[in-house]
């Protein structure tokens, strides 16, 4: 088994849990409203770039990554998809019952395990059908 079948959504679930839980005695938003750094705007504002928006980033980034490995068919495809569904558990369970959980980073840490699960299933049906098509010619 190689590293393809870790779900990758599971980097953003371990990040947000050593930045949140080892980040201080303040509630989840106030940790992850810690600016990083800032930059001057040409209108004369600053753009601040906090801990939460890495996080999100960091998110969308491992999102992308799996739905284009989604796309391949292989063996491993459904180990993935059985891994994928087991950090969107994990999540939603985190989500539920651990208080630093409970920020709309976290959310969207979780409904990017959602989509993950849902559109992993689906490309991978679609694609599997496609294969089955071409294989049948």
């Amino acid at each position: 088994m190689s590293l393809k079948v870790i779900p990758l959504i599971i980097v953003s679930f371990i990040m947000y849990n050593i930045v949140v839980m080892l980040g201080g005695d303040g509630t989840a938003d106030e940790i992850l409203r810690k600016p990083i750094f800032s930059l001057p705007m040409v209108s004369g504002e600053k753009w601040v770039f906090s801990m939460g928006d890495l996080l999100m980033l960091l998110t969308m980034f491992m999102l992308f990554i799996e739905l284009i490995k989604s796309t391949y068919t292989s063996s491993t495809q459904m180990v993935d998809h059985g891994l994928s569904m087991m950090v969107f558990i994990a999540c939603l369970i985190e989500f539920l019952l651990v208080k630093k959980a409970t920020s709309s980073v976290f959310f969207f840490i979780l409904v990017a395990a959602l989509i993950d699960v849902v559109a992993g299933a689906l490309i991978g049906i679609r694609t599997a059908r496609r294969d089955l098509n071409i294989g049948g010619e």
